[in-house]
């Protein structure tokens, strides 16, 4: 079972969520507490943007657990981004390799998830054979998340084919025709094991979200999101939120809560969607 988190927002440095609070993504990954499985050790990876530079987001993964990589503990007070991905992996699904690592990066999109599809085996024939021929050859590992970006991705690319840009909504729509896609494909299979897609997709500018089990009272993850308020982290770990200035608005969405003070976190309701516009409003609405 694997941790994230995503920010989007007023620039901040990497560390003061990954490294210093209380419950950072650094500890979740030797001891997560809203888990069953409490160690997340087979790797991590951070996604972020600069685009000032270019489009395509930068990207950092390892095979080592977190709190064993100096490199993240080094580098992470250096990075300054508006947009932040990410990601320690408990592997299920592929081995314990960089290919495998989250958050994955496709042009200028990042995805990244917890959850997954059971028995993905039994589909992973007819899902390849939805996909763009370049889309299949962008895969180099084996998670079901990989898969499921590359079927997003078809659908999104068919669609700005079509209509030439797409919107906030329109990335919407290809998710929930990704998931539906996934649906049909199990069932002809009769395969009728949950499927869980808690993932973040961002292109740095804007940003969706969900918490979606296909079968919740059978298995679930948990979410989360902050929202309307700057983060700030103190010496000591301490996690809080001030109001923004200037009408700008900060969104940090994690697995779990990073501090003990839950006043300032909402839960994010079962089978919802969290869409962060470019304007850094924030709706929360059903999965259909």
């Amino acid at each position: 079972m694997c941790r994230f988190i995503a920010y989007i927002g007023k620039p901040i440095f990497a560390d003061e969520l990954l490294l210093k609070p209380k419950n950072s993504l650094m500890k979740q990954s030797y001891h997560a507490l809203e888990a069953e499985m409490t160690v997340n050790g087979d790797g991590f990876g951070i996604g972020w943007y600069n685009h000032f530079r270019r489009k395509e987001p930068a990207l950092f993964r390892s095979i080592r657990p977190a709190w064993n990589d100096e490199n993240l503990s080094y580098n992470a007070s250096m990075i300054k981004t508006n947009c932040l991905l990410a990601h320690i992996r408990a592997a299920t699904q592929g081995g314990v390799s960089i290919q495998n690592s989250h958050p994955f990066q496709y042009k200028e999109f990042l995805m990244m998830q917890n959850g997954g599809i059971h028995d993905f085996a039994k589909i992973k024939k007819k899902l390849i054979s939805r996909l763009d021929d370049e889309v299949f050859q962008w895969i180099q590992g084996q998670t079901d998340t990989q898969y499921i970006f590359a079927l997003f991705i078809t659908f999104s690319g068919a669609l700005k084919r079509k209509k030439g840009s797409l919107t906030l909504d329109d990335l919407s729509y290809c998710l929930s025709q990704t998931f539906a896609e996934i649906e049909k494909m199990k069932k002809e299979e009769k395969m009728d094991a949950p499927s869980l897609y808690n993932l973040v997709l961002t292109n740095g500018k804007a940003l969706i979200a969900t918490r979606y089990s296909t079968q919740p009272e059978v298995e679930t993850r948990s979410l989360h999101i902050a929202s309307n308020a700057e983060c700030c982290v103190s010496e000591d770990g301490d996690l809080t939120f001030k109001p923004m200035t200037n009408n700008e608005n900060s969104v940090l969405i994690s697995s779990e809560v990073l501090n003990d003070n839950k006043e300032f976190w909402q839960e994010v309701p079962e089978n919802h969607c969290i869409m962060v516009k470019e304007d850094m409003s924030v709706e929360i609405k059903p999965i259909n």
